[in-house]
């Protein structure tokens, strides 16, 4: 009898000290907790709210229900917007994903001026991003003034019609952004690539093995799961794409180059029609949940 009470006596001392060990972590994570739930779940919620009512501004006026959401999908720019959204990401994944780890497995196998190749592969991060976007506009301009035109008169090419050729400018578009965002992710993967274990690569160079093959057999499977990581985060930053067409094409020729993100923007500061805004805006955080869910899916299956 004696012994289960004292037995309930130090569950029960257990029981505080656990919550006053929650307690302190609640504290701690109390000021994080406020900032994400006012920087996100705040305006997402009141995006929710506004896609469902007419405003004159942004003062809401008449519940509607998902009549906005049935202008968004009638719109006659959303499908191409839609469709040339996944054209960047399958030409981000082709150029801008592929690129990062060629540069992050040479810059690692380099021996002499190691340090002036990694200063000059994250250069373009340090400019801003606007910067950039205007330069690559006036890189591909179409025409005798384009820089790239020019170029190629010295060898005696004609004029090229960059970034008014439909079939080229969301390519060019991805280029730029892959120049400019490439030496971060490249970081990423040879900080990957430095917990791999010195010795399977001497035992590689012992064995003959040249750069391709410990490429293929050791670098690649060693830093797969990074790359998983690093792939949906960046098809969620693609698909969220909105100032490089908007300043290098406004999104022509002919809405060949206009993202989903750049029609939230005309929906909002060209036409002033918060509610389309805000609905697009919702229908765009339900596609990236559902590609989201989908692709942990799909490797949580391979990994089991």
């Amino acid at each position: 009898m004696v012994k289960a009470k004292n037995e309930n006596i130090q569950l029960e001392v257990k029981k505080q000290r656990f919550k006053s060990k929650d307690l302190a972590g609640w504290l701690i994570m109390l000021p994080t907790i406020i900032l994400f739930a006012f920087f996100v779940w705040e305006p997402l919620l009141e995006s929710i709210r506004l896609s469902l009512y007419t405003a004159k501004g942004i003062r809401l006026e008449e519940f509607v229900g998902l009549r906005n959401y049935v202008k968004v999908f009638n719109h006659p720019d959303f499908t191409a917007a839609f469709l040339n959204t996944f054209k960047y990401i399958l030409w981000s994944l082709l150029i801008g994903f592929v690129v990062p780890i060629f540069i992050a497995i040479i810059l690692t196998e380099t021996v002499h001026f190691k340090s002036f190749f990694r200063i000059g592969v994250y250069f373009p991060n340090i400019m801003p991003g606007l910067a950039t976007v205007l330069m690559w506009g006036f890189f591909f301009r179409p025409g005798n003034t384009g820089v790239l035109n020019i170029l190629l008169a010295k060898i005696g090419i004609a004029p090229l019609d960059w970034l008014t050729n439909p079939k080229l400018t969301v390519p060019l578009i991805v280029l730029a952004m892959t120049w400019k965002g490439a030496g971060s992710t490249a970081f990423i993967y040879m900080a990957g690539i430095s917990n791999i274990n010195p010795e399977l690569y001497e035992a590689a160079t012992i064995d003959g093995a040249g750069i391709l093959q410990r490429m293929r057999n050791i670098t690649i499977p060693s830093i797969f799961s990074l790359g998983k990581t690093l792939l949906i985060l960046q098809i969620i930053a693609v698909f969220q794409i909105l100032y490089e067409p908007l300043v290098m094409t406004n999104g022509g020729p002919n809405n060949a180059s206009i993202s989903i993100m750049q029609l939230v923007y005309n929906y909002a500061f060209r036409d002033f029609n918060y509610p389309m805004a805000a609905a697009l805006s919702v229908l765009i955080c339900i596609i990236l949940v559902i590609l989201s869910g989908l692709y942990f899916k799909l490797t949580s299956k391979k990994e089991d």
